[in-house]
């Protein structure tokens, strides 16, 4: 199975040039803890709902901060031709839970996330890419980011 058949189509994208509160009400509008950002046509960024809790709000900052000023840089993608089962262990390797989907020109065409993978396969793959994911600590832990 292809990626692209199990993929969520028509991602909505912020800018990262708009303001965190501005990305929240989109976050909010399509149910979602995570937003791809975009600039000019390319895919820059990925915004979660944690990234404003602990890169903005922890650290005193307002709803009018830049979305480019907290979101993770660093974008993990798959394209949409991978095969499913190869995509759902990376995901488990890399410990995160929703993947941006490119095609071959590198054009965001849909987000995979393991709900979409349990959903379509009955939940093969899915298990196993959670419980990877589910470790303490990964690349993307932000208690791991700064010693305290």
């Amino acid at each position: 199975m292809k990626v692209s058949e199990v993929m969520t189509r028509n991602v909505r994208v912020a800018n990262a040039d708009e303001t965190i509160q501005d990305a929240a009400r989109i976050m909010a509008e399509i149910d979602a803890g995570v937003v791809p950002v975009g600039k000019d046509g390319k895919l820059v960024g990925m915004l979660t709902d944690r990234d404003i809790a602990i890169r903005a709000v922890a650290e005193g900052r307002g709803p009018d901060t830049k979305v480019s000023d907290v979101m993770s840089a660093e974008v993990k993608y798959c394209f949409d031709d991978e095969a499913l089962d190869e995509v759902c262990s990376n995901l488990g390797d890399q410990q995160i839970r929703r993947i941006p989907v490119l095609d071959r020109n590198k054009q965001l065409v849909g987000i995979l996330s393991l709900g979409d993978v349990a959903v379509e396969t009955g939940g093969d793959g899915a298990g196993e890419a959670l419980a990877a994911i589910s470790r303490p600590g990964g690349a993307h832990s932000q208690s791991s980011a700064q010693p305290h």
